[in-house]
Formats: structure tokens, C-alpha cells, sequence
């Protein structure tokens, strides 16, 4: 039997974390460090693995519960391969560093277990401009693995030269935008929306396209991370 499926082999890698094609992201695990993956992305693996539901808080869960910003994530431990996927958006593998980055949480794959989350409010305090809105706090050392609607544009943000990015809420109808300020980079993905993640798909032909409130366009809303 003969294809050019057959040539969509393993990446061979002594890295923690490989980008084994674009959206598809290889995790090698030694029994040591943990990784904190979205709920649902694995899709394959190797060696003696096990994969547990991650504890929230009582203020975590809260958090979730206000805002509607945090993280379903599942434990991947043990030493082997593990791959993750989500509906075959681009993965991008980021060094966390004691800066820390804000991003939105639909966008996280899967992060270093020694890594913390925080819900934060989008204020003048972090130099992003957005009223009512929330985000993901991540600080420490590790590596984080995005994920965007096909491939992003990085753009860099000076004291003089700041950066607008459109953040409309599809599902209430209302827009605004993000503006980043100071000193950094901003990286803005080629959708305005994400791939329905648990989206219901309702009635009608409107729902089936992702339009309302059961759609993908209600249950994801938000399109920037930086």
C-alpha cells in the first residue's frame, strides 16, 4: 500500500514539547513534571500514561462562574508521549518567563503544571484597555501551548506606537476593542472567532452556522490574545 499519508511520520525530538505538525502538539513526559492539558484535546498516546480531572478552588470556580474566564484542564502524568489537538487550529509553544503573559483561555492547549493561572479584569493597570472584560493571568517559569484560527500576525507595541485589535462579541451583538499600550508585542489571529468548542448546535439554520446564542458564535466570543 502506497500514499503520501504514510509520510506524516513521528517527529523524533528530545524536546518536552514538539510541534508535531502545525496543529498538532507532542508532550514527552518523564514521570517527573506534569502537564496541565484543555479537557478533550488528547488524541493520542504512548507509554504508561494517566490523565485525571484537575482540582479548582472554591475561588477558581468562582471565578469561572463571574467572569466566564478559566480553564477545564485534565492532569497528564506518567512517562511517556502524550499528543494534543483542538479542532485542528495552530498550535504555538510560548517560554513563559517571570514577566508573565495575559491571554485568553479558549486559546490554551496545555501549560507546565508549575506554571499559575489568575482571572484578572482588562485595565489600564496591565496597559490593555477593554471595559467589563476578563482574561488569563499566566506567571512563573515554564511553557505555555496556544492555539489560533490559522496563523497569527505579530505586532509590536511602543510607548509611541500602540496597537488596536478588534475583540467584538459576536453572540450580544456589541463591539469594541482591545488597545495595547506600553511595551510588548500583541499577536492577532486571521478570525474573528474561534472553532465551536461545547457549542450546542440548537435549532434552526442559523444555529447550525453558529449564530446565537446555542452557537459557536455565542459560546466563543472573544478573538485576541497577547
Amino acid at each position: 500500500m502506497q500514499s503520501p499519508l504514510f509520510s506524516h511520520t513521528e517527529q523524533q525530538s528530545q524536546d518536552r514539547y514538539t510541534v508535531q505538525n502545525p496543529q498538532l502538539l507532542r508532550v514527552a513526559l518523564t514521570g517527573h513534571d506534569d502537564v496541565l492539558a484543555r479537557k478533550g484535546a488528547m488524541v493520542a498516546y504512548q507509554g504508561l500514561m494517566e490523565f485525571d480531572g484537575e482540582y479548582q478552588s472554591q475561588s477558581q470556580a468562582r471565578a469561572r462562574r463571574t467572569t466566564g474566564e478559566g480553564l477545564d484542564l485534565m492532569r497528564c502524568s506518567g512517562q511517556g508521549t502524550v499528543y494534543l489537538a483542538n479542532l485542528a487550529q495552530y498550535i504555538h509553544v510560548v517560554d513563559v518567563d517571570d514577566e508573565g503573559m495575559t491571554v485568553d483561555s479558549a486559546y490554551v492547549l496545555a501549560l507546565d503544571s508549575s506554571l499559575h493561572t489568575e482571572v484578572i479584569a482588562m485595565d489600564s493597570q496591565y496597559g490593555i484597555s477593554g471595559t467589563g472584560k476578563y482574561q488569563l493571568n499566566i506567571s512563573g517559569n515554564g511553557k505555555v501551548a496556544l492555539m489560533t484560527s490559522g496563523q497569527p500576525l505579530m505586532m509590536q507595541v511602543t510607548p509611541d506606537k500602540y496597537v488596536n485589535a478588534d475583540a467584538r462579541q459576536h453572540g450580544g451583538g456589541e463591539g469594541w476593542e482591545l488597545s495595547f499600550l506600553g511595551q510588548g508585542f500583541a499577536l492577532v489571529q486571521p478570525s474573528e472567532v474561534l472553532p465551536p468548542q461545547n457549542a450546542q448546535i440548537g435549532q434552526g439554520a442559523a444555529a447550525q452556522f453558529g449564530v446565537g446564542q446555542h452557537g459557536a458564535h455565542g459560546q466563543n466570543q472573544n478573538n485576541a490574545w497577547n
